[in-house]
C-alpha cells in the first residue's frame, strides 16, 4: 500500500493546532496520505468544529464519567469503522488503555512538548523554566503503555531564554510541534524505519 492511500486518524481534546497542522499538509500535499477520521473526547472542542469546517470525516463521545477500557472499545470501533492505518494523538488528554495500545500497537504516535525522557507528563513548558534547563523542545514517539515513554520518532530543540514564560517558550514549541509531526508521521507511514529496543533508526527503503 502506498503512504498516499493510507488513512490518519487525528485524536483530539482541545484547540487542535497540531491537527490543523497536519490537515494543511494533507490538503496542499506535502504529506502524502489522507486524514480517514478526527475524534474528540469533548464534543466542544475546537479541533472537532475545524475538522467539520474542513469536511473531514469526524465524530465524539463524550468521556466525562466513562470506565476508560470501555470508552477506549468504542473509539477503537470507529477508527476500525473507517479504516485508520495510523493513529496521532493532537492534544488528546486521556491516558490510553492498556487494551487499545495493543489493538493498535506500533500504529499510534503522539507529540511532546519535551526533550523526552525529560519532563513527561503534564506542564511540560511549566517543567523547563522550574529547573532551569537551556535547552528544550518537543518530541514525536510511539505510545506505549507508560506515560511519554515509547520509543522516540523525532525531536527538535528550541532554546529557552532568560525572559521566557511558560506562555512564549510554549508558543515557539508549538513552531516546532507543527513541523516535526508531520515530517515523521510521513516517514513513518512509507516505512522507512525500523525499531531496535528503544531506538527508531530511518531506514530508506
Amino acid at each position: 500500500m502506498s503512504a498516499a492511500s493510507r488513512r490518519l486518524g487525528i485524536l483530539l481534546s482541545g484547540r487542535g493546532s497540531n491537527f490543523e497542522a497536519i490537515a494543511h499538509n494533507v490538503l496542499n500535499g506535502r504529506l502524502e496520505c489522507e486524514i480517514g477520521f478526527v475524534f474528540s473526547n469533548k464534543p466542544q472542542a475546537h479541533g472537532l468544529a475545524r475538522a467539520r469546517e474542513l469536511g473531514l470525516p469526524c465524530g465524539s463521545i463524550d468521556s466525562a464519567g466513562q470506565d476508560r477500557a470501555a470508552f477506549d472499545a468504542q473509539v477503537a470501533d470507529l477508527l476500525q469503522q473507517n479504516r485508520v492505518d495510523l493513529i496521532c494523538l493532537a492534544g488528546y488528554m486521556r491516558l490510553l488503555s492498556g487494551e487499545f495500545i495493543s489493538k493498535f500497537s506500533g500504529r499510534i504516535l503522539n507529540i511532546h512538548p519535551s526533550l523526552l525522557p525529560a519532563f513527561p507528563g503534564l506542564d511540560a513548558q511549566h517543567q523547563a523554566l522550574v529547573h532551569g534547563v537551556k535547552i528544550t523542545g518537543c518530541t514525536v514517539h510511539f505510545v506505549d503503555e507508560n506515560l511519554d515513554s515509547g520509543p522516540i520518532v523525532l525531536q527538535s530543540s528550541v532554546p529557552v531564554l532568560d525572559t521566557d514564560t511558560v506562555g512564549s517558550l510554549s508558543a515557539r514549541i508549538l513552531r516546532e510541534e507543527h513541523q516535526i509531526y508531520s515530517e515523521a508521521i510521513g516517514w513513518i507511514l512509507k516505512g522507512n524505519y525500523r525499531v531496535e529496543g528503544r531506538r527508531v533508526i530511518k531506514t530508506h527503503n
